[in-house]
This record gives structure tokens, C-alpha cells and sequence, in this order.
């Protein structure tokens, strides 16, 4: 797997990430009927926000994108591309664990919804997702957070998923303790 960072986004890079999205999604869309050049771009730019969104970088380049975005019970798991030729090769699942690992320190519900067909469910599969419900064009889906087993009533027990060392609230200042940092480290741990 490459080495990878997530930095968090600016207003700056709202074209190239509605790019992404157009590329990635076309296939899915055109499976759908639902392709529209202009469209799947605007939606990217009319709910852009940098304050949740963080570009994932692989060797210093943008090459993805995801959001967290808070709501009322619960965070929702929004715009998450990576470039094509990336895919496949455990980034987007790196990238992923991280973000749902500080979702469970937090207790936090994520949700997110997919296209029908997307092979992108699978991979929310492999990551505890299930489904809630679905239509034509969607499938919505919920992760409730991993419970950490306790040692106190098992103490041959072994963690559900183990901490990480860098994640701490989304939009935190970036880590400055180099102990701390993995060659796949955050800009929001």
C-alpha cells in the first residue's frame, strides 16, 4: 500500500474534488441512467464544506477525498473518491478504519448511503456497515460503534479494534509528536 496523509480541505479545492466525483461515479450513474455532466458536479460544490472535508494524499499528491460531516444523531460519511488507478491497493480501506476508529472513540453512529450496484458497498461491509434502507438509486446504510471488549470480565479478552495513536477530533490541529505518526498518518489526528 502507498503512503498516505489526509489534510484537511479548503475552499480552494472544491473544483478538483467535484472532478474526482464526476470521474469516479460516472461508471455507476451511466449504469443508473442518472448521468448528467453538469450535475454531478454541482451537487459536489453546493454541499462542500472544508471544515469536514479532509484530501487524501499518496506521495504528496490529491488523490481522493472524504467528509465527515456531523448531524443530530449521528456523522455522515459523505464523498468519499479515490482516483481509479488507486483504488484497490487498501488505501480507501486505510483511510476508512481511521476515520470509523475515532468514530467509536467517540460513540458516534455513522451513516452514509452509496448507489445501488457500487462496488463501494462491499467495502462498507468489510467495515461493520449494514443495511438500513434502500430505493432505486440508493442504498442508505448505518454503523453503530465497535464496543471495546472488556478485560475486566475476561481478561483473556482481546480488543474488538485496537486504538490508534493519531486520531483525535476531526478539524484538531495536526499531530506534532513524530512518535506518534504512521506513514499513514492524519492531519486531523
Amino acid at each position: 500500500m502507498a503512503d498516505w496523509e489526509l489534510r484537511l480541505a479548503s475552499v480552494a479545492d472544491v473544483e478538483a474534488v467535484a472532478e474526482l466525483r464526476a470521474v469516479v461515479l460516472r461508471p455507476d450513474l451511466e449504469r443508473l441512467g442518472r448521468y448528467d455532466e453538469q450535475r454531478v458536479r454541482q451537487r459536489l460544490r453546493d454541499g462542500f464544506t472544508p471544515a469536514h472535508t479532509w484530501v487524501i494524499e499518496v506521495g504528496g499528491d490529491a488523490a481522493g477525498c472524504v467528509a465527515l460531516r456531523p448531524a443530530k444523531d449521528a456523522y455522515w460519511l459523505e464523498h468519499f473518491y479515490l482516483d481509479p488507478d488507486l483504488q484497490g491497493r487498501g488505501i480507501g480501506s486505510a483511510v476508512l478504519s481511521r476515520l470509523l476508529e475515532w468514530c467509536d472513540r467517540e460513540d458516534a453512529v455513522v451513516r452514509l448511503n452509496v448507489l445501488q450496484g457500487s462496488s463501494a458497498r462491499r467495502l462498507y461491509e468489510r467495515h461493520g456497515f449494514t443495511v438500513e434502507t434502500e430505493d432505486e438509486v440508493d442504498v442508505f446504510m448505518v454503523r453503530h460503534p465497535f464496543v471495546q471488549l472488556a478485560e475486566a470480565v475476561d481478561p483473556r479478552a482481546e480488543r474488538v479494534r485496537a486504538p490508534s495513536a493519531g486520531v483525535s477530533r476531526p478539524g484538531a490541529r495536526p499531530v506534532t509528536d513524530d512518535s506518534r505518526r504512521s506513514s499513514c498518518r492524519t492531519d486531523f489526528a
